[in-house]
């Protein structure tokens, strides 16, 4: 069975730190695979405001997700502090990339938990269309 490998960026220039809560657990008693891309979009979230922006607020456009790939490397269980690495990477006329790594943090040790990487495109949500990135927009994300 042929399984997705997604190549992270060297550098990543945000992060952000979040918890597990009880709540976030599947009937497995770890992170389920839903709760890991809303995990992703709170990261995804802050590090928009870290830029000004919010994803519905990038100039006067939006952010739609195109696509998302996530691949698992270790479970995530409650109480366990994590951070959310993200870069984005590969503008084009429409969007971007945004890659993850996220982590474990345990005993001053970080564990890898998630690669992922998720397309988002500027959108118009008054005329529900694609638009176009601009260089401001570009070099607020880079």
């Amino acid at each position: 069975m042929n399984r997705i490998k997604i190549n992270l960026p060297e550098h990543f220039p945000f992060s952000t730190r979040l918890q597990i809560r009880v709540t976030d657990l599947n009937y497995g008693g770890h992170v389920g695979n839903d709760t890991v891309l809303s995990i992703l979009q709170e990261a995804r979230q802050q590090f928009l405001q870290s830029r000004g922006y919010s994803e519905l607020q990038v100039a006067e456009f939006g952010l739609i997700m195109a696509d998302a790939m996530v691949e698992y490397k270790k479970e995530m269980n409650h109480l366990d502090q994590i951070k959310i690495d993200i870069a984005a990477i590969d503008f084009d006329k429409m969007g971007f990339d945004l890659y993850y790594r996220v982590v474990i943090e345990r005993n001053g040790e970080e564990i890898l938990a998630v690669r992922a990487k998720t397309g988002m495109m500027l959108f118009d949500y008054t005329t529900r269309k694609k638009a176009s990135m601009t260089d401001t927009i570009i070099a607020a994300l880079q």
